[in-house]
């Protein structure tokens, strides 16, 4: 991202932030033209991770039965959930709702409990937990706090919304995040189909970018 463009981000955070009795999120709108969104391959579906982070703590849990990614997903401050408990956390509304405010990962050979489990409430909602590959635990729950989801949502419409930061970041770790998503969103699609992006603070106006 160019200097300029930096400098008006910049200007613009300062000037809305500090506003409200929260911290606010720096978010991301990216218009599409000339994409035909009916068909499969132009929806979006991608994980982006966020060199700079989202600018918040984001709670995780992990399922898993395994005494090994047990231990590495505690000292990585995730929650352990074993699949003993999957039931009774199914069958409770408010536990099930709570899912929600988590990223969630899991222990491979437990995904079709998983599914079995939460795939009705959580798949619909995009909140399926993903697998735990590789041996490393703490870097894959350092990951998918870091980790947002571009998705194509309603019925062809050119458009998606994320979150890149919030407004105690620095300008500069925002404007990497943006890059990040921009170039991975450039990549799937094509840069010249991307119409317009517009910056906004949760409770601010949105600006041109």
């Amino acid at each position: 991202m160019d200097k300029e463009k930096v400098e008006t981000i910049g200007a613009f955070i300062n000037t809305h932030k500090g506003k409200r009795k929260f911290v606010q999120s720096v978010e991301l709108a990216i218009n599409f033209s000339g994409l035909d969104m009916s068909k499969q391959q132009n929806r979006l579906n991608l994980e982006v991770r966020l060199p700079n982070g989202k600018g918040k703590a984001q709670s995780v849990i992990v399922f898993a039965d395994d005494k090994n990614i047990a231990a590495k997903a505690n000292e990585a401050g995730a929650k352990v959930i074993p699949s003993s408990e999957m039931t009774s956390i199914a069958t409770d509304k408010a536990k099930l709702n709570g899912l929600l405010n988590y990223e969630m990962l899991a222990q491979p050979s437990l995904m079709p409990q998983v599914a079995k489990a939460f795939g009705q409430f959580l798949g619909p909602r995009n909140k399926m937990p993903k697998p735990l590959l590789g041996g490393d635990v703490g870097a894959a729950v350092g990951a998918v706090t870091k980790s947002i989801y571009l998705r194509s949502k309603g019925k062809y419409l050119p458009t998606v919304h994320c979150i890149v930061g919030n407004e105690s970041m620095e300008t500069g770790q925002i404007t990497a995040n943006i890059d990040e998503v921009l170039n991975a969103v450039a990549s799937k699609v094509g840069k010249q189909y991307i119409k317009s992006v517009f910056l906004k603070l949760t409770m601010s106006p949105s600006i041109r970018i």
